[in-house]
Order: structure tokens, then sequence, then C-alpha cells
């Protein structure tokens, strides 16, 4: 089960992401995990990503696309992986498409949690994070997962706030990407669904409402995955 996760900043797309991990028993990829690992281990890709980021600029995709298939590659990836977190525009997923291609990696499945921009910056503004563990849901703009005062409700951890979290406007600047549907995420999002359609519904596409609750969202999750 080789999949792509997408969502926007706010949809809880790194909740759903945890779930898949545990009840599939596949690992839970994210850029950000592999650019620093592949950085504190100095291989060659890392420490050409590294001269990128020191500088403030952002790493290529003939750099960080290789660093991803070296990750889908590795013996606990043989049963399937989840992608979080790239491509985030249209070039990427055209590049990212054609490099697994190349090495003959299939890709099964594309997950969209589908929500709406207002929604899903109120639900940031909200969020709260756990010290003992980020996964952990807390956000004091909804119900279900409203911390328990100033404590994590799973744990009882001490929660803090990202200073990004807080900022309407670095906020906007995330979601202009994401909800781009001429170059940003969401052409990206809908370049493998035009894919889906050419080929018979390959990858199968996976539409999520992500206004309900956590358990209902990956209650629906769970069920398409296993249909």
């Amino acid at each position: 089960m080789k999949i792509l996760f997408f969502g926007p900043n706010g949809s809880g797309k790194g909740t759903q992401g945890a779930i898949v991990k545990e009840k599939f028993n596949i690992p839970h990829i994210e850029t950000g995990v592999i650019f620093r690992d592949n950085i504190s281990r100095g291989t060659d890709l890392g420490n050409q990503a590294k001269e990128y980021i020191d500088r403030g600029e952002l790493v290529p995709d003939s750099i960080t696309i290789p660093m991803i298939l070296d990750r889908l590659k590795q013996e606990d990836c043989k049963n399937g992986w989840l992608l979080d977190g790239f491509p985030r525009n249209l070039s990427q997923a055209e590049a990212l498409d054609s490099a697994l291609k190349q090495e003959g990696i299939q890709l099964d499945i594309v997950i969209e949690i589908v929500l709406d921009r207002e929604i899903a910056k109120g639900r940031i503004m909200g969020r709260r994070l756990c010290v003992n563990d980020n996964n952990h849901p807390n956000n004091v703009n909804i119900d279900a997962i409203k911390p328990d005062g100033d404590r994590c409700r799973v744990c009882g951890g001490e929660l803090k706030t990202r200073s990004d979290d807080q900022d309407e406007a670095a906020i906007d600047q995330r979601h202009n990407i994401y909800y781009d549907t001429e170059t940003g995420t969401m052409a990206a999002v809908n370049y493998f669904k035009r894919l889906s359609a050419k080929n018979g519904g390959v990858p199968k596409i996976i539409e999520l409402d992500g206004r309900p609750g956590v358990k209902e969202v990956s209650a629906e999750l769970i069920a398409k995955l296993e249909a």
C-alpha cells in the first residue's frame, strides 16, 4: 500500500497519518524528517541540501526527489509507505510521478482531506502541541479534542503553541500555496486525479470530508482503505 497524502494545514493530516501508520504498519514518511536525517548523517544529498537551507533557499527537486526515493527503497517500506508533505506543487507532482515510474514503484493510493480554507485557518490558530508527543490531538477550537485547560487531553503533558500558528499572515501564505489550483498543491492533487482517470482508477483516489471530528474522519479513511 503506497500512499500519497494531501490536506491543507489544519486538516488533521498528521493525526490521520499516524492512525494509518499504526493500523497498516507502514512508515509515515515526512519530507522534513528525510532532510534532517540526511543532514545529520552527512550524506552527499544531505550536504547539498544543507547548503541551500543555510542560504535560506528552497532545496531543489533534483536533491529532494532522490532523497525521497532512497527512503522509499529502505527495508521498512517493502510493504508500503505513506508519503506526507511532498509534492507541494504541480511541477513536483510531475517530477515525482516520473521518478517513481523510472524506479518501477507503483503508486497505489492518493488521499485528499477536503476542508474549507477558513475552517482550516481556525483550526491552525486553535492548535496546541503536547511537549510529550506532537501527534496528541489538542485544539481549543474543536470540541472533540479540546484540551483539559492548559494540559494535554491525552497524557496531561504541558501544551505549547507554535508562533507561526498564531500568525495569520504566515497561515495565509501557506494556504495560498496549498489552495492554488494552477501551480500549487491543489494543482498537484488534480494532476494525480487526472492520472487516475486516464489509468482506469490507478492510483485510487480517496477524498475525505475534513469537517467532522478525528474519529469520524479516521473511520471513513480506514473503511475506504480497506474497501
